[in-house]
Formats: C-alpha cells, structure tokens, sequence
C-alpha cells in the first residue's frame, strides 16, 4: 500500500539525461506515490521492481493527446498517475504539448523537472559551456533541421548539436569553412551520463583524423566552442577506474548493499546474483537449549561468525519476547566489522574483534584468552553458526581450554539459479568481475551457475575465500591486505586502474576484460 501523502493527481515527471541515480529528490518522492505509470522505454529502469501498473501507451511526441487522455483517465479513477519521460521533455518540448491537453481535460497536475541533458552530458564529460568569449549557449537539434553557416561561426556562443556524433567531421568542415579557427574545440560525448559514455575530445582541425581513428559510431552530442576543451582535464567520469565494469555480486540478497554502493563509487555496474538462501534449522530443539542457557548463565562467551548468526539469535530473542538486555554479563566475540554492526543494531557491543588485517576463525583465535579456572569459573562459550562445519574455531577454543556448544542457528542453502542471460554471461565472459566475499559464495555460484570465464577478473575477499576459489579452478587476482568490503573494492579499483594505464599506454581505448575479449576474438577472426 503507498504511503498516505498529498500529491497531485498527475505528474510529469522529466527523468534526466541517462542515469538513473540524476532523478530529483522531488521526482523520486512522486514516483514511490505512483499507481500507475505511462514511461519512455529509455528509462524503464527506473520502474523496475516498483508495485505499479504500466500503461501500455504509445509516447512518440505525435501521441501526446493519447497519452494526456490516459493519465486524465487514471486520475478521475483515483489513481496517482505519473508519467516518465527520457531526457528532458521542457527542454524539446514534449512535457508542452502533454500538459495543454492535460489542461484542456482540467486534470490537475504538476511537471517535475530534472538537471537538463545538456548540462548533465556536460558535467559528466567535463565539458565548460561558456567561457572568456563565449557567453552564449547556442542548441540545435540535427533531427529538426541543418545547422545554418551564421550560427556556426558564431565565436561568442557555445554551439551543442543534439544527435549529431556520427556527423561530427561535417559539422567541423563546415564550421572551418564559416570562419572558424582550427583550434576551436569539439567535443563529440556518445552514451552521455551512462556507463556507456564515450567521450571524444579534439579541435575542429584535428577532428577528421581524430574521429576515424576513434573508430565509434552511434547517436550522441556535438559540442563546439572555446570553453569545451577543458573536457581534456575534467572527464571525471570516464576515467574512474571500474568505469562500465559489469561486477558480479555472488551474495545472500539483503547482505549485498554496501558492496554494490562500494563498487558504484568506482564507476562499476554491480549485478547481484543470490547464490545462498539462509534458512532455519531442521531441528530448532538444540538453539531452544542454548537460548535458555543464556536465560540461566550457563555460558560466559558467544561467538558470533556472521551477521546470520545475529540475526538467528535475535529472531529467537523476539520470539521468546527477549531483547538484548539478556546478553548482560556475557562476553560477545565477532568475526568482521559487518557482524559487528549488526551486533551494535541489536543494541550489543562486541567486546572482541580479531585483528582487522585478520578477520576470520584464525584471527579470532589469535586474540581469544586462554581459559584460567579461577577467572573463567564458568568457562562455556555458546557458538551459533550455520549448519557448514566450523572445526577449526571449535578446535581452536578447546586448546584453549574452552568448552564449546557449537550449535547450527540457521542452514544456507544453495539458490536458485540465475536467469539464463546471468548464467550466459558468467560462462562466456560477459561479467569483467566477480567479487567472492566467502568460501560458500564461491562454491554456490560454481554450483548454480558455472565457473566465470577465464577472462573475468576474480577477486576475493580473503586467504580462505581465494583458496576455495583456486580449488574450483579460478585464478585469483585480486585479494586485498585487509578482509573487508572497503579493501576489497580499492583493490580491484586499483587493478582496473592497472589495466587502464596499459591500456592507454598502448593506444587503446578499451580496458574493460568483457570488451577486450570480444576485441581479442575479432582480430584472431581477422587474422585467419
């Protein structure tokens, strides 16, 4: 059900020059107000997964009496309709002609805007729109007519051509012949705002050699004047070092956020794949016992290995109508900071971490104390774990002279598997990453899906983790000093960086493995 709010009945509402991310803060409140939705197919992904009807309507601008009439019809039905445009509709025009009929129907409604497409293109490409003597921001659109000689020798203006890249070398010939100097800047951005982006830079004299040798075509934007160069300097988004990786994210769903929004940060397109179901325990008797020990003071430590273990052991707390107070008096041991935190949610503090260059069972057992009868009387640590064997740990706590109830809290499973493009991808190369957080994401997604490709970079959070990877046959080549998310995206960041360097240093544009391995298979083809 949505959230009670007072919102017009019908929204237009502009979604931005390419990433989904631009959407306004107002647009994006609008659009969790929706019931229905009529939207561009451009930006359908910011639909997906949302519990609203789509309209199946035609939105080319010659339908925009169609598509009012459909929303004004949702609206008398006391739906909240939003419509979803690519780009910026104020900007062509198209909210205008939606909106006078809206009008005419006397349906209220309101237009949310968002950053144009030719500022946000701009400010990802690094692209300066004005400058010493150009003060004036000239936009013509190539599908709407020819651009006229007066306005490309206009030296005092900006001059951006809208789907124009695959007509860049004319426009630069006859900006030349208009009065143009040689030295003026173009800038050709394909893909704008998108992890598709790409970004051209040369002058009108350079740009016949500078775009064959670029080799790219497709639709995207022109832009010509003295203030672009600075594109050279400040294309912040492109040389992000994971910018356009397809990562692969082999977790338990609800743990997968901070990793994806780690990866994001770096340019990389994180896809998550559930490849571990976290289920209870066949028999809850045995967790029934612990639970009531801690109720009784039978233990004196509980060692919890992963944010499942403090969600089994909160879960049975809420059941029994028990909170975190009945910890009082119990010494609370964590592997890894994601436990931690989740321990400190449920209202705990840990009071022993392993080191953080070490954040495993072998960490841990460096840091835990040798058990001394006088200080220790009680000498009994509680261990909620998942129902995969934990020998090491408990091996390690009896030689220390610790007794340990290792108890399963809860069972991972393997998941379903992924759809069949994910699966394809894995197995062809189509994922320039996959990030192992585990031993068991590891071996669930062999198991669901296949190995990667040997082109994928395979990267691993931890010594155990890479050894079960190297074991299923996969090379490791990432695997940072610390077993944390945060080490463990900066060095595959610093890795694709690596292999951005060489590839730049050796005159080509392309660094992402996906890409180079097709690159690869055209020109051994080429060759035969």
């Amino acid at each position: 059900m949505k959230k009670s709010k007072t919102v017009p009945a019908v929204v237009l509402l502009a979604a931005g020059s390419g990433d989904p991310e631009l959407l306004s803060v107002r647009g994006a409140a609008l659009l969790d107000q929706a019931d229905v939705v009529i939207c561009d197919p451009e930006v359908s992904s910011l639909i997906a997964g949302r519990d609203v009807e789509v309209l199946d309507v035609a939105t080319a601008p010659t339908d925009a009496a169609a598509v009012a009439k459909a929303l004004a019809e949702q609206a008398r039905a006391g739906q909240h309709a939003v419509r979803v445009y690519a780009g910026d509709p104020v900007l062509d025009g198209r909210v205008l002609a939606e909106a006078k009929a809206l009008h005419r129907s006397r349906v209220p409604f309101e237009i949310a805007p968002c950053a144009s497409d030719i500022s946000g293109i701009a400010a990802y490409a690094g692209i300066g729109l004005v400058g010493s003597r150009a003060k004036r921001l000239h936009v013509v659109d190539l599908l709407a007519g020819d651009v006229d000689e007066p306005t490309l020798a206009d030296t005092a203006s900006t001059l951006v051509i809208r789907n124009a890249a695959d007509s860049a070398a004319g426009l630069a010939k006859a900006a030349l012949a208009a009065g143009r100097t040689p030295g003026t800047g173009l800038v050709v951005v394909r893909g704008g705002t998108t992890v598709e982006q790409q970004t051209i830079v040369t002058t009108l004299g350079d740009a016949a050699a500078d775009l064959k040798a670029a080799k790219l075509t497709g639709n995207g934007d022109v832009f010509i004047g003295e203030a672009v160069g600075s594109a050279t300097n400040l294309g912040w988004f492109e040389s992000r070092p994971l910018f356009g990786w397809r990562v692969l994210v082999p977790r338990t769903k609800d743990q997968a956020g901070e990793l994806s929004a780690q990866l994001r940060l770096f340019g990389a397109v994180p896809v998550e794949v559930p490849t571990i179901s976290v289920e209870p325990p066949r028999t809850p008797q045995q967790m029934e016992r612990a639970i009531e020990g801690i109720e009784s003071g039978r233990y004196q430590w509980i060692a919890f290995t992963s944010i499942n273990a403090v969600r089994a052991i909160r879960e049975r707390f809420e059941q029994r109508g028990l909170d975190a107070r009945h910890l009082a008096g119990l010494k609370i041991a964590a592997i890894g900071e994601a436990t931690a935190a989740a321990l400190q949610d449920f209202g705990v503090r840990a009071d022993l971490l392993p080191p953080a260059e070490a954040q495993s069972s072998a960490g841990l057992l460096e840091v835990w104390p040798d058990r001394d009868p006088e200080l220790d009387p009680i000498g009994r640590v509680f261990l909620p774990r998942a129902d995969i064997a934990t020998e090491k740990l408990v091996a390690g706590l009896t030689e220390l002279g610790w007794e340990v109830d290792d108890i399963t809290a809860y069972r991972t499973v393997r998941a379903a598997p992924p759809a069949a493009e994910i699966r394809e991808a894995i197995k062809t190369g189509g994922f320039d990453a996959v990030v192992f957080t585990s031993s068991s994401t590891v071996r669930n997604l062999v198991g669901i899906a296949g190995k990667p490709h040997a082109t994928t970079v395979i990267a691993a959070i931890g010594p155990e983790t890479a050894n079960t990877a190297v074991e299923h046959g996969l090379k490791v080549a990432v695997q940072p000093a610390q077993s944390k998310i945060e080490p463990l995206v900066a060095a595959l960041a610093e890795h694709g960086e690596q292999m951005r360097q060489t590839a730049l240093d050796s005159g080509e544009r392309t660094w992402r493995p996906s890409k180079r391995r097709g690159a690869g298979r055209r020109r051994a083809a080429g060759k035969s």
